[in-house]
């Protein structure tokens, strides 16, 4: 199991996992026909979490990282543009 640093990546709101339970239940009710209740629904973002809360969390780093380094490079192109 992971360390408690680990897991608290993504860290969520209990009105935010309320809602996203209740999103999982109305999937599971309109595409599946299938009634789930608020264990199971917890159960399921649970594991999603644990399974993509990570990666998802480094990607968005990843995607920062990159949209710093352009306007960075922009930023000192401008610079060097106002030399008369």
């Amino acid at each position: 199991m992971r360390n408690e640093a680990q897991r608290n990546i993504l860290s969520i709101s209990p009105e935010e996992k309320k809602k996203m339970q209740e999103d999982i239940i109305y999937f599971f009710k309109e595409e599946r026909d299938e009634e789930l209740g608020i264990i199971g629904s917890e159960m399921i973002l649970d594991f999603f979490i644990e399974m993509l809360g990570e990666r998802v969390y480094n990607k968005a780093l990843d995607d920062v990282k990159l949209w710093l380094t352009r306007n960075v490079e922009n930023l000192e192109s401008d610079y060097y543009a106002l030399y008369k």
